[in-house]
């Protein structure tokens, strides 16, 4: 495995120094995702602008929807008690005879 990844190296350094006599410098292209270094990026298409605003827009129907049919998420369920009215004894507290 060593081997294998020695010859990558050497092979690599070869072909640097090849490009550095000509003049030339390497330079990496990839495809999957746009780089902006000191540059604004590609202006996004219409498609992904109509999509973002779509998604979006389900995403706010969603949520409205939910709190105007089911309050109860953000509101509770039932009338907060009134601790006032609680007593030890129903709180597990015992009597304090000392």
């Amino acid at each position: 495995m060593f081997g294998n990844l020695r010859l990558f190296r050497s092979v690599l350094a070869a072909e640097n120094a090849i490009l550095s006599l000509h003049g030339k410098t390497k330079v990496i292209n990839r495809k999957s995702h746009v780089v902006s270094y000191r540059s604004a990026p590609p202006p996004h298409s219409k498609a992904t602008k109509i999509g973002a605003v779509a998604v979006g827009g389900a995403m706010w129907w969603w949520v409205i929807w939910h709190l105007w049919h089911e309050p109860d998420h953000i509101t509770g369920e039932f009338e907060y008690p009134n601790t006032s009215k609680w007593s030890n004894a129903h709180l597990g507290i015992p009597r304090d005879d000392i």
